[in-house]
Order: structure tokens, then sequence, then C-alpha cells
């Protein structure tokens, strides 16, 4: 089987270039091979390809630039994924799409499920949404994949802020009242090629969530990254109020996975094991957390 896959170094890329499975030959296209600020680039990179199925794991992810710039966001994220899938569509094979829990307004406490009604608060969930309904009407077999808190060894994200700042201060405020998720990017390219797999096979696609479990705040977190890191560094609870951005994020990230795990037999991965396995390998051993 052969998957063209949007992104190369971004921290999805890199997993699923790390754990690409016996038997898939995966074709990454950096920036320089397919720029998604060009559209039709993407379109024609797709028809050109000699692939079973399209993965696209690249986006515009920094939340505050696509307030100040939506209408880049919105090119990238939007335009250049229904391009693409447009392409899948006319070749007669799936597209595979990476979303965001921030096409959800974050009200409430309970999981949103993937019908629930979408009301983005940014620019970046406005873009993110404008990706699926252009997908949706694209007439291509999809999946739609909405993840959250995504982190790894690699790139910019959480974890490794944490990290960096755990090493040079002894205190640290983290956001306690947002509540979400947190999902391994190496647990997303795993998702990924399973349900590829099974979608080139034939099986039906559609929208629907994975992200990591349990459910914890971003200063819980925090702390499990201190810990298992061996740093000493203290967190302090703080509400959003006490710490503005450009942007409003979704109180509530929590998502309902439950037909993902129908549809593929993907299971929803810990979070606590999956940092423990980043852990490791980051630093040969992870310092015991009983």
């Amino acid at each position: 089987m052969r998957i063209l896959i949007f992104g190369k170094t971004g921290q999805v890329a890199t997993e699923l270039a790390r754990n690409c499975p016996a038997g898939i030959s995966c074709r990454f296209l950096a920036r320089t091979d397919a720029d998604l600020a060009d559209p039709t680039q993407c379109e024609a990179v797709v028809l050109a390809a000699d692939a079973d199925a399209v993965i696209n794991a690249a986006a515009f992810t920094a939340v505050d630039a696509a307030q100040t710039d939506e209408q880049t966001a919105t090119i990238i994220n939007g335009q250049a994924p229904g391009a693409m899938a447009r392409a899948c569509a006319q070749k007669g094979i799936p597209f595979l799409h990476v979303s965001t829990d921030y096409v959800f307004d974050g009200s409430g406490t309970a999981p949103f499920a993937p019908d629930h009604t979408t009301r983005p608060l940014s620019a970046y969930g406005r873009s993110k949404l404008a990706g699926e309904d252009e997908i949706r009407n694209s007439g291509a077999r999809h999946l739609i994949m909405r993840t959250s808190w995504v982190f790894s060894a690699h790139g910019q994200n959480f974890f490794k802020t944490m990290q960096r700042l755990g090493k040079s201060r002894e205190t640290i405020n983290v956001v306690a009242d947002q509540i979400g998720g947190p999902t391994a990017a190496h647990d997303i390219a795993k998702a990924l090629f399973i349900a590829a797999k099974s979608m080139v096979d034939g099986h039906k696609g559609g929208t629907h969530h994975f992200s990591g479990q349990p459910n914890t705040s971003w200063a819980d977190f925090a702390r499990a990254i201190m810990k298992g890191s061996g740093l000493p560094c203290k967190v302090r609870d703080i509400p959003s109020s006490d710490f503005p951005s450009v942007s409003n994020r979704p109180p509530n990230s929590r998502l309902d996975c439950n037909s993902l795990t129908k549809l593929f037999k993907i299971s929803q991965p810990d979070w606590r094991q999956s940092l423990r396995e980043i852990l490791t390998e980051q630093n040969g051993s992870a310092p015991d957390e009983t």
C-alpha cells in the first residue's frame, strides 16, 4: 500500500515516518514539494501521485498567529485540504485529515460527540472547520479525525515547553480550568495507519474523535511532565482569566471517541503511558512515578 502524506517535520508527520508499518510505502511532502498556501499545487500533486491513500498531517497550527492572519490560516487549513480531497475524489482514493477540538465552543462538561454542533471561538478553529466542510463537500471517501492537546518529543508543544521552563524555574503558573485529553503524536500516527488500511480495503470513514484518556487539566498535565522528567519545578493552578491570550481557548476539550473505536477498533490511548514512553525514549529511562 502506498500513502502520500502532506507534512514532513511536524509532530504527527514525524511520528508517521517513525511508525510506518511493514508493507506500507510512505511518501512525505515538505513545503518545497507542496505548499499548502497554494491549494492548486496541492491538488496537482495528489493527481500526479501513485498513491492508494492520502493523509494530510500538515496545518497552520499557530493558534494566536491565526487570529491576526485568518486569511492565510483559512487557505492552509481550509482551502488546501479541500483541494486535496477533491483530487482524491477524482482518483477514487480515500483522504484522511487531522482536525481539532477547537471547532467546538468548549461549553459544558460533557465530552463532545462527532455530530455535536460546531461553534469555534477562534480564527484557528474557524479555519479548521472550513477545511472539514470542504472535505465533506468534495465527494471523496474521507476520514476527519479530530484530536486534542497533541504532544511529542518533537517540534513545539506543551510537553517541550514545560520541560524547558521546568529546568529554569522553581514555580510555574498553569491554567487549571481547561480540561481535555492530551494525545501523543505517535498514538495519532498509529491510529491513522490503521484507518488508512481499512479505508483502502473499502471501509467507510466519516468524522470521528481520537484523544488520550483520562481527561485532565493543563495544570495536572504539567505536573505529570515535571514529575516524569525528574524536575523539581512546582506547578501553581491559575484560572484562564489570569492567562490572557490573543485567541480564546475552549474550556472543555473533552472528546467522545466511541465512534472511532466501534468503526476501526482503535482504542483510546492512556496519555500517562504514552508520556512514560516518550520520557523513556528521551532519557533512556523514566523515573518511577509511583
